[in-house]
């Protein structure tokens, strides 16, 4: 195996814990919501319920890391595409929360629409070393209230991958949980086989939704893997330092890992962050700045000192269209994220700092993730020969060909099409949660 290459040495590491625990006990975290401030209560954190803080401290830490699984499994529509974090060589995602799609044949981009949705799990669905699909956009043609919901099962339905997304309120819980029942085969087989998976986000600095968070909270009762994920900026939402702004990252993912296993003890965690920095000139949050590759290395590395399964924000750009700027930069944040050992790297498919879907650079993504792997510390050069690495091979132009394919794609049939019964089931499911979830004005 190669050597990992880190951003910091073991003091770095301790020192930056000591930092999180710190902020943790001394400044505490706000937890806008009744339900978190019982649990919280209960497992021994000092609560100030008029403000919603919350003081956490070390031991209260190390408790519910002690109750982490060190390994979470991931299912799938295709068990062969099921996988486990960590689990060998950095996988990669497609990445979520866009709204808006880049037309390559028009050339310029527009709102997101459900069938954006459906083609990119589709898309994704045939990229070799992407693993995980989320939702990469929010279609704007989909009611807000169920909008979720549907865009999971789109995913669902055009992709054999393990799905993730996100639960914003604790009445799409039920829905999302019939849904995953439906992929598993029963609702007893919804723990064993967890089809589904989802994002929780904190806000930085310091604090948390309540809505999001209480859906989280009951997501974890079924045991589905829940991914912790810190998004703190540099210079605006987080500290200007550098080391600060992951030590405040890391401070606010113990703080939601405490949270959850002390709601839900043993419930599988994983552990990441989506950080960037702020251009100091501009104001503009910057996704692929040589700043964010730092951070999200650090925090990587932070990750795996916690023993706990790693999943980073990589693959990462501000470029507005498909291309050689967007390759370019999200090469820049990959790679030490692959020389690393990073578990799973999120980035794949979106533009313009996670804002904007192109199919295109899902493909030449993948190419990328190809070109990447025998960087690995867990493979070597005979695994990156192996890779198809086609794109840019006889003088043709890389975008162009990326846009064939995604064409070739898109005109054949499903690889792993639903059988008639599960898609009944799917729409019974989505017809009740449209009725319920949806809102006035929708």
């Amino acid at each position: 195996m190669k050597p990992r290459i880190c951003v910091l040495d073991e003091d770095e590491r301790s020192r930056l814990h000591r930092q999180a625990i710190r902020i943790l006990e001394e400044a505490g975290v706000c937890f806008p919501s009744e339900m978190a401030l019982d649990a919280l209560t209960a497992a021994g954190a000092l609560v100030d319920r008029e403000e919603g803080r919350v003081r956490i401290s070390e031991a209260m830490v190390s408790k519910a890391l002690s109750l982490c699984p060190k390994k979470v499994f991931f299912g799938a529509r295709d068990p062969g595409q099921a996988f486990t974090l960590p689990g060998g060589p950095s996988a990669w995602n497609l990445d979520g929360c866009g709204v808006f799609t880049f037309d390559l044949a028009a050339g310029k981009r527009r709102t997101a629409l459900l069938s954006d949705v459906e083609a990119a799990a589709k898309v994704f669905d045939a990229i070799g070393p992407g693993t995980l699909a989320w939702p990469p956009v929010s279609p704007d043609d989909v009611p807000a209230g169920p909008r979720s919901l549907v865009s999971t099962a789109a995913m669902y339905r055009n992709t054999s991958k393990h799905v993730m997304d996100e639960v914003k309120t604790r009445e799409e819980v039920p829905y999302v949980m019939a849904l995953a029942a439906v992929l598993a085969g029963g609702p007893d087989q919804v723990k064993a086989r967890a089809m589904y998976s989802a994002t929780y986000c904190t806000v930085s600095p310091l604090t948390h939704d309540r809505s999001m968070l209480e859906a989280t909270m009951d997501l974890s009762r079924f045991h589905a893997p829940i991914l912790v994920y810190p998004t703190p900026a540099s210079g605006t939402t987080g500290p200007a330092s550098l080391f600060s702004n992951v030590a405040l990252a890391v401070a606010e993912a113990l703080s939601t890992i405490v949270l959850l296993q002390s709601h839900t003890p043993g419930c599988p965690l994983i552990m990441g962050a989506a950080m960037g920095a702020v251009d100091g000139r501009t104001g503009a949050f910057s996704y692929g700045m040589a700043e964010t590759a730092l951070q999200l290395m650090a925090m990587g590395e932070m990750c795996g000192w916690y023993q706990m399964p790693s999943f980073i924000a990589g693959g990462t750009t501000d470029a507005m269209m498909p291309g050689i700027q967007a390759t370019f930069e999200k090469m820049l944040t990959a790679i030490p994220l692959v020389l690393e050992g990073v578990g799973m790297i999120n980035g794949m498919g979106l533009l313009e700092c996670g804002m904007t879907l192109s199919l295109e650079q899902m493909v030449l993504d993948g190419q990328m993730a190809l070109a990447l792997k025998g960087f690995s510390p867990q493979e070597g050069p005979e695994e990156r020969a192996s890779g198809q690495l086609w794109l840019g091979q006889g003088g043709a132009d890389p975008l162009q060909q990326a846009h064939r394919a995604v064409e070739e794609i898109l005109a054949q049939d499903q690889r792993l099409p639903m059988d008639g019964t599960m898609e009944k089931a799917l729409d019974e499911v989505l017809a009740e949660g449209r009725a319920k979830l949806g809102r006035p004005g929708d």
